[in-house]
C-alpha cells in the first residue's frame, strides 16, 4: 500500500477548503492502493519559513519543521487540494512547499482545484510549473470546480456530478501508476 497525502492549502477564516478536502479523501479512502492522510496547513499553522538553512541540507531547528519533514517524507504521492487567490494558488502552500526539498522529491501529484468561473485552474497551471522544480510529477489528469459553493449542501458536505467522480477516479488510478514507478526511481536514489 502506498501512503498518499493529501494537502489542504487554505488557511484563512471562513475557508471552505476542508470540505473540498474531506471529499477527495474520503474518495481516496476507498482505493485499496492507498494509505491516505489529510494535512490541513490551516491545523498545521506553519509560521512562514523560518529555518536558518536552506531546505536542501536537511538541517532542521524548529520542532515544526522536523514535524513537516517527516510527514512529508513518508509520503509515497500527494493530492494538492488548492483554491485559486488572484489566479495563483495560496501562499501558505507555496511556504509548505518551500520548507522542505528532498523530502519532496520523486512523487507523484494530483491537483484538485476550486473557483469561480476559471475553476481553479490558473492556480492549478501555476502549481504544476512550481511542483516540478521539487522534483515531483504532477499528472495531467486533474479535478477543477467551477462555481464550487454550488457544490456545498446544506449539511457542508461536497458533492459531486458523476463526470467530476469520473475526473476524480482516472487521476486516482494514474496516481497508482505514477507511484508504481517513481517508487523504483526513489529506490534507486538511495
Amino acid at each position: 500500500m502506498y501512503n498518499l497525502k493529501i494537502i489542504s492549502s487554505t488557511v484563512r477564516p471562513g475557508r471552505k477548503g476542508p470540505v473540498v478536502a474531506a471529499w477527495i479523501t474520503e474518495l481516496a479512502k476507498q482505493n485499496e492502493n492507498f494509505n491516505v492522510e489529510l494535512l490541513d496547513l490551516g491545523e498545521i499553522n506553519l509560521p512562514m519559513m523560518d529555518e536558518p538553512n536552506h531546505p536542501v541540507l536537511k538541517k532542521y531547528e524548529h520542532e515544526h519543521t522536523k514535524q513537516w519533514s517527516a510527514k512529508i517524507d513518508e509520503a509515497d504521492a500527494f493530492i494538492f487540494v488548492t483554491a485559486e487567490y488572484d489566479y495563483n494558488y495560496p501562499a501558505p502552500l507555496r511556504n509548505a512547499l518551500e520548507y522542505l526539498s528532498k523530502e519532496w522529491g520523486y512523487k507523484a501529484a494530483g491537483i484538485v482545484s476550486y473557483g469561480g468561473v476559471s475553476a481553479g485552474t490558473r492556480a492549478c497551471n501555476s502549481l504544476k510549473a512550481d511542483l516540478s522544480t521539487f522534483k515531483m510529477v504532477p499528472l495531467t489528469e486533474a479535478v477543477n470546480f467551477p462555481f464550487f459553493q454550488q457544490n456545498i449542501n446544506d449539511q457542508n458536505e461536497f458533492e459531486v456530478n458523476d463526470i467530476s467522480h469520473k475526473a476524480a477516479q482516472v487521476m486516482l488510478k494514474q496516481l497508482i501508476r505514477w507511484t508504481k514507478g517513481l517508487k523504483i526511481i526513489r529506490e534507486d536514489n538511495k
